[in-house]
């Protein structure tokens, strides 16, 4: 079993957190999309693809914006001696997160930064597969974090019983990305991993 780091912004925390993220999408690299093309021109074929986020039965760790309240002269960078955590706080949790920072009385770090030992949400990768971006269905859309106001047409949650269903979630998945990665990249349909998981512990509360 592996053990890497990846990041999240804040509200994908929340997602994962309240049980609705399980899925997340990266885009491969150009190597590694070069051989997912030439797998689907050439299905007869088998191509090796290795996740660089790991493989199934292997472990993450979520990287997210946070901070560390030093406590004495303990460094905010590092744990004590004693073996007791410093306090952090985590943007995406802390009740105080609206404020500035003047009255919080602490500055948030990117979640770069974050070392292992604060962070407190750790993933266990249960399927790894290759796919294109826009292949994304609405259940995928949905285990991405994605919320919606269900139906277009009707206004009902989906699955609703409209003769006509307007699902939006896959929309909304959409919007999200370009936001991220810009319209370009939504419309150029790269090849991402989708990597699923399960959510192993909340740790540390924020």
């Amino acid at each position: 079993m592996k053990e890497r780091p990846i990041l999240f912004n804040a509200e994908m925390v929340k997602a994962i957190l309240s049980g609705r993220k399980t899925q997340t999408r990266r885009v491969l690299k150009d190597s590694a999309a070069n051989i997912a093309n030439l797998a689907d021109q050439y299905k007869g074929k088998k191509y090796n693809l290795n996740c660089p986020l790991g493989q199934p039965g292997d472990q993450l760790w979520v990287r997210e914006t946070f901070a560390t309240l030093a406590c004495g002269s303990y460094e905010p960078e590092k744990p004590s001696l004693t073996g007791t955590y410093q306090e952090v706080r985590y943007l995406a949790s802390d009740k105080l997160a609206d404020c500035d920072a003047d009255v919080r009385g602490y500055n948030w770090r990117p979640s770069i930064h974050m070392p292992r030992w604060a962070s407190r949400v750790d993933l266990l990768i249960t399927g790894v597969r290759v796919e294109r971006l826009n292949a994304i269905s609405e259940q995928d859309a949905r285990a991405e974090g994605i919320t919606d106001g269900g139906c277009l047409n009707c206004g009902e949650s989906e699955p609703c019983g409209c003769d006509h269903p307007k699902p939006d979630a896959t929309d909304a998945f959409a919007y999200l990305w370009q936001s991220i990665y810009g319209v370009e990249n939504w419309f150029s349909n790269p090849w991402v991993w989708v990597i699923e998981f399960e959510h192993l512990r909340a740790g540390r509360k924020g």
